[in-house]
């Protein structure tokens, strides 16, 4: 029955072939910090199925979703480009470089942006539902929805159980997913409150300088309205800060992250702070239970170093041994400020007890963390069962993607390599590769034709 057992299990998205610095994300500052520099690939998904080999061995259920076909041949054919894939690649480097990088982007590695997921004990069908994200702010990020949508479809196939919506279709309503999503409950697997965060309505007029809102208030409320989420309060809308997303956060998890009864935050990142606190507890009341607030003031950290750290782009995760623990990047250990907050947290008897600091460098550089990195799906023992294990990994499954990685993945991609049409065929062969690990049907375009 929903609601009485369940665990969260965390999809992180494996980090792809052309993980490149394009600095193609408007707002997010280390993206357009890195833009150029030469990246490596095959570290960046070795750091990423290290983090997942490390949420295992907490005894924690860890899934991975795939990455992307890259550069996305449908796309450019749909504009007219023809020829074999490689007179394809060819013309577009020569034609139009800028358009290249977008269609080569690995940002479907950051699968916060996936997709909103609501668990079956707030939703008034008793299903787990899953709304893909349109990401219609960013070209680069909007190829991602179809792939995105097959895929959560090849895992959540069981329509008793699960149900994967089509993404918000209005190009105007711009949503980006989890990463403007949080969630509290007593325990995974009560009845929550699930906030969504949005940075604009799409009918506001845009304001002079700074930082375009990515998140539509409107489409905020498209998905909580197709998840069943307003019976009994089980959902709050809040507007991000203007000055947060002027600070470089892009997203509201790069200023605030949540598990169980634990919101922790900078003091900053809500635009009516005060009102919005006054209505979580009243709808964590309603629900039974108390929220944690751990708050980051401006005095002790400012919103700029929460950018820089990305201490708010952490997990925290339930130990099945009991309390939580912060999974953090390295970054936030370097900030002294930062770590000086988390000592803070860790000192004061709360809920989250442990931190852990993780290398994941060539993600950070391009503006994603560990928040950024994993889609949390919150699924009873039934509902798991009915995944068919797809996409779940353990120690074997990570040790066979990374013998993929080391064997199909380059240490070295500059800018001037996306124009290589071997990036593609070595792109496809992987992907088959990791399909067959993760037990994924014909999911990519390539494998449709």
């Amino acid at each position: 029955m929903p609601g009485t057992m369940a665990t969260e299990v965390n999809f992180d998205g494996l980090v792809g072939p052309t993980h490149n610095y394009g600095g193609l994300a408007q707002g997010n500052l280390a993206a357009a910090a890195n833009e150029g520099q030469v990246s490596n690939p095959r570290e960046a998904a070795l750091q990423g199925l290290s983090k997942m080999r490390w949420m295992v061995r907490q005894g924690l259920v860890q899934g991975c979703l795939p990455p992307h076909e890259r550069p996305h041949l449908p796309s450019l054919r749909k504009m007219g480009f023809s020829g074999t894939h490689a007179q394809v690649v060819s013309t577009v480097a020569r034609a139009n470089p800028v358009l290249l990088a977008n269609v080569t982007s690995a940002s479907a590695m950051w699968t916060a942006n996936a997709a909103t997921v609501s668990p079956s004990a707030d939703t008034g069908d008793g299903r787990v539902h899953f709304t893909p994200a349109n990401l219609s702010s960013h070209f680069h990020r909007s190829l991602e929805v179809e792939t995105t949508t097959r895929i959560l479809r090849a895992i959540f196939a069981d329509a008793s159980k699960f149900a994967v919506h089509d993404a918000v279709p209005f190009h105007a309503f711009g949503d980006e997913g989890a990463a403007n999503h949080c969630r509290l409950s007593a325990a995974h697997g009560t009845r929550g409150v699930e906030v969504f965060v949005y940075g604009r309505s799409a009918f506001a007029r845009g304001a002079a300088g700074g930082f375009a809102a990515r998140q539509a208030m409107e489409a905020s409320h498209i998905v909580a309205t197709h998840h069943q989420l307003w019976t009994g309060g089980g959902a709050i809308l809040t507007q991000q800060s203007k000055a947060a997303i002027d600070a470089g956060a892009f997203h509201n998890d790069v200023v605030a992250v949540s598990n169980g009864p634990v919101l922790m935050y900078q003091a900053q990142a809500f635009e009516q702070r005060d009102a919005f606190l006054d209505s979580l507890k009243r709808a964590c009341d309603a629900k039974g239970f108390d929220p944690v607030l751990l708050e980051a003031a401006p005095g002790e950290l400012t919103l700029e170093e929460a950018v820089k750290s990305y201490l708010f782009n952490s997990q925290i995760i339930s130990l099945p041994s009991g309390g939580m623990a912060l999974v953090l990047p390295r970054e936030a250990e370097e900030t002294p400020r930062a770590k000086a907050f988390v000592d803070r947290v860790l000192a004061s008897n709360g809920p989250v007890r442990e931190a852990h600091y993780l290398d994941l460098r060539q993600s950070m550089r391009n503006g994603g963390g560990p928040a950024c990195l994993r889609l949390r799906v919150v699924l009873t023992p039934d509902e798991l069962a009915a995944t068919g294990g797809r996409c779940l990994v353990d120690e074997a499954k990570i040790d066979a993607l990374e013998a993929i990685v080391g064997r199909r993945y380059r240490d070295r991609l500059a800018p001037a390599d996306l124009a290589d049409p071997a990036l593609l065929d070595e792109c496809r062969l992987a992907l088959d590769e990791i399909g067959q690990v993760l037990s994924l049907g014909a999911v990519h375009d390539f494998q449709q034709a």
